[in-house]
């Protein structure tokens, strides 16, 4: 498994395991390529739906004030003040920054003399060129198209969809969020994908509605993206090793042809460091005359890797179903995405396709249990089922009284 890229690399080309390069995790650039992607399909999409007629682009009026803008050297400064902060401590503490990046970013730890110094050079270099310019004050019309506000529109989803998920993440493990607020607040781990597409759409449809796009023509748009995010999210998932793993396998059949790992696998290196330590560790060699001083601590410099655990029996990757699942989904929206003509409907396909994978997928997948109405079911199998509800019911009610249109103009 590849907790972080260099796991990757030494597989690849043979450099050292947790070199420089372990600063890169692969479920944050993985995330990252989440957005990159989904910002392209946006933009396109926006773009097909305003040729076609369905989207029209805005006028905004832009009004520039005279003088000194002191919020851009207020920014300015701050950026580089932060930048004077942070590395220069992280040059000089990289044992401790390639531990835990999260953590030393957020934290007050750095260079606060370079920081301060770099804060205010900005800030006079910034006041300096802002008085060369002159700047006057003015009005000008411009004429924004609405794949034009797709930066907009990734970014407010990326903020508000990693809050919510933080969010029910939290709400999911209490315990463990009261035995370290902190630790669970900067953690990139634990982030719980319905929380995150709750969050983040109730943010956008706000937002498009707001700057003159319709939401229903978003939600059809929305879909789509929301699948290609999330198979390449659960890529991460299965390289990274992130605990979004199933149960403990059954026999694998007889009939079973596909490769083993698809039936069972055991996420060696897995970033979580659970299960039992591997490359023949053995804790009673390493353990003291005391019995109980840092065993782990030990067994990991022995095996020589950060991430030395594996589990001790396979369990179903679901992260893998999910991702073929996925794909699949995200072909059919593809295709039906030109031929249905009733707005929302794509995005009702999306609840209904989305609801079901998720409801079954977590019978197999390790999560917390409620005893709701004798159900035992998780917190994503009860949102699901609200997904599939909402899908049947609303492409029903768009079916018969939603708006047909027709595009003015079709693609090949």
């Amino acid at each position: 498994m590849y907790p972080d890229l260099s796991y990757l690399l030494h597989d690849l080309i043979g450099t050292d395991i947790d070199n420089w390069t372990s600063i890169f995790k692969t479920f944050g650039l993985l995330l990252a390529c989440v957005f990159l992607v989904s910002a392209w399909y946006v933009k396109a999409e926006l773009k097909r739906k305003e040729e076609e007629g369905l989207l029209m682009a805005t006028t905004k009026t832009i009004e520039t004030k005279g003088g000194f803008d002191y919020k851009e050297i207020v920014y300015n400064s701050f950026v580089f003040g932060l930048l004077g902060l942070k590395i220069p401590y992280i040059y000089s503490n990289f044992a401790e920054f390639q531990q835990d990046p999260a953590s030393v970013l957020i934290s007050g730890k750095g260079s606060w003399a370079i920081g301060l110094l770099l804060f205010l050079g900005m800030a006079g270099y910034s006041y300096f060129i802002q008085k060369k310019e002159d700047r006057k004050a003015g009005t000008k019309t411009v004429i924004v198209h609405p794949y034009e506000r797709t930066g907009d529109i990734i970014i407010t989803s990326a903020i508000s969809g990693v809050l919510g998920a933080k969010v029910f993440s939290i709400l999911e493990n209490l315990e463990a969020f009261f035995a370290d607020p902190i630790g669970q607040l900067i953690s990139g781990s634990g982030l719980t994908i319905y929380g995150g597409l709750i969050f983040g759409a109730i943010a956008v449809l706000y937002l498009v509605n707001k700057i003159g796009i319709k939401p229903v023509h978003m939600l059809d748009i929305g879909g789509p993206t929301i699948l290609l995010g999330y198979a390449i999210g659960r890529i991460g998932c299965q390289l990274s090793g992130d605990g979004d793993w199933g149960i403990v396998a059954a026999a694998q059949p007889e009939w079973w042809f596909f490769p083993e790992w698809l039936w069972s696998y055991t996420f060696p290196n897995n970033v979580n460091n659970a299960g039992g330590l591997i490359a023949g560790c053995d804790p009673e060699t390493y353990r003291s005359v005391a019995g109980n001083i840092a065993v782990e601590a030990r067994c990991q410099a022995a095996c020589g890797m950060r991430y030395c655990h594996e589990l001790k029996e396979g369990v179903y990757p679901t992260s893998i179903y999910e991702i073929l699942m996925t794909f699949t989904g995200l072909s059919l929206l593809w295709f039906w995405r030109r031929k249905i003509k009733i707005g929302g409907m794509v995005f009702a396909l999306y609840l209904i396709f989305n609801g079901f994978e998720r409801f079954f997928i977590e019978t197999i997948r390790v999560n917390e249990r409620y005893d709701y109405l004798g159900l035992g079911w998780s917190q994503a199998q009860f949102i699901s089922a609200g997904f599939i509800l909402a899908g049947v019911f609303g492409g029903l009610y768009l079916w018969r009284y939603g708006t047909r249109y027709e595009p003015k103009k079709q693609e090949d």
